[in-house]
């Protein structure tokens, strides 16, 4: 059985490895197209060179370990994730799928298995869209669906550009410009990401495994503000205010309200609003806020759902434009497309997991992933969800290494076919 060749060492190893320069540090910060990453990267190479694996670095400084089949003309498997993290997140976001994809080919290597097709094992860049203000960056580029005015935008942290930050891990950024890309120029079978659950419905259903219906799209505004007119607190009546923040809060519940309708219909979404404030150089107690800045963030798997959300937004902002005097300015908009995965592909892992006697459920993802890139470019596209206590994006992430095993029992059985 595969089952009994998946090396528990080599996970325990990698995992520590990747877990170890945050020793001393709150969490795990493996920062995009930085040190963080670059490094995770390397342990990418080293391990997969051991394994015997060819590596292959494309323009955008992805990396493809490839483990040969039977006939290298079929179309190719992918299988893999990304290995940058939030600020002080988790070991396992993103590196979790990377880790199971090598450790899957090792137990097939093991039992001297050749699958039918080439196996690529895909360590992917910058997916978190915390360090550059886009989605998907690597898996993208992979694909050549990168536009070349991207390679403009700054990193949060550093205010350098993406193609600087490129060009110091050893990429190519005139090449990626350009949509030069390995993996894209190979015909590809199918597309299989393994996820740790972000959330706690496989905790709280006692499941280890989840088989993902489709990925969340998105729309997006980081820079939103709200203008009202300062005022003293004492002496500006109700009927004479133009607060920005109360604006923003009768917004915030209409989004909240307009939400709330939708799940009552079973229609999925999710409405998020991270960051709120005045500006501290001129906020004071006794002061009528003049203006708060905010960002949106609203998700759902239905493009119709984003689409009526988006509406409700617009329609409110002109009510409230009128009615209490203010101004929004929401600024840039950034958005991207729901996925689909592959209704074969899901029946499939679904009867897998059946056979291998694996608790599982089927279930979306309202977070994004780089398995979205691939089912939106006609990839048939799979993603499977680990068991995950305490959430994610945050350094609390406790994925139980059993259940790791179930998903990659899965993943195996599925590139074998």
């Amino acid at each position: 059985m595969i089952s009994d060749a998946i090396d528990l060492s080599l996970i325990d190893t990698l995992f520590s490895r990747l877990a170890a320069p945050y020793a001393e540090q709150i969490g795990i910060t493996r920062d995009a197209y930085g040190e963080g990453e670059q490094r995770a990267h390397e342990l990418f190479i080293e391990t997969a060179s051991a394994l015997g694996l060819a590596v292959e670095q494309d323009a955008a400084g992805n990396h493809f370990a490839i483990y040969p089949g039977e006939d290298r003309d079929q179309p190719a498997w992918v299988v893999g994730s990304h290995l940058d993290s939030v600020p002080q997140g988790g070991n396992f976001d993103g590196a979790a799928g990377v880790v199971a994809g090598l450790i899957a080919v090792a137990a097939l290597r093991e039992r001297g298995i050749t699958p039918p097709r080439d196996i690529i094992v895909a360590a992917f860049r910058a997916e978190e869209s915390t360090w550059f203000p886009a989605s998907y960056l690597g898996s993208r580029s992979a694909l050549g669906k990168l536009a070349a005015e991207e390679l403009a935008l700054t990193r949060a942290d550093t205010g350098r550009t993406l193609a600087e930050h490129l060009r110091d891990c050893g990429g190519d950024p005139d090449a990626v410009a350009t949509g030069d890309n390995w993996l894209g120029q190979r015909a590809l079978h199918g597309m299989l990401e393994l996820h740790i659950e972000q959330g706690p419905t496989l905790e709280t259903e006692k499941r280890s495994v989840g088989i993902v219906t489709g990925i969340a799209g998105s729309f997006r505004y980081r820079e939103a503000r709200c203008f009202g007119e300062w005022g003293h607190s004492g002496a500006v009546a109700k009927p004479y205010r133009h607060d920005a923040l109360m604006a923003f809060a009768e917004l915030a519940m209409a989004l909240e309200q307009a939400w709330d309708t939708l799940e009552q219909d079973g229609r999925r979404a999710t409405v998020t609003v991270g960051q709120i404030a005045t500006p501290p150089a001129q906020h004071a107690f006794s002061k009528i806020p003049g203006e708060v800045g905010f960002c949106l963030d609203v998700r759902s798997e239905d493009p119709a759902v984003l689409v009526d959300l988006e509406a409700t937004l617009q329609t409110t902002i002109e009510r409230l434009e009128r009615e209490r005097g203010v101004r929004f300015d929401l600024g840039p908009r950034t958005a991207s497309t729901p996925a689909p995965m592959s209704a074969a592909l899901t029946q499939r892992a679904a009867t897998l997991a059946t056979q291998l006697k694996i608790s599982h459920r089927l279930m979306p993802s309202g977070a994004g992933h780089d398995a979205a890139t691939f089912a939106n470019a006609g990839v048939p596209t799979q993603m499977l969800f680990v068991r995950n206590q305490h959430g994610s994006h945050n350094p609390f992430e406790a994925m139980r290494i059993e259940d790791f095993v179930e998903g990659i029992r899965v993943l195996a059985a599925l590139i074998q076919e």
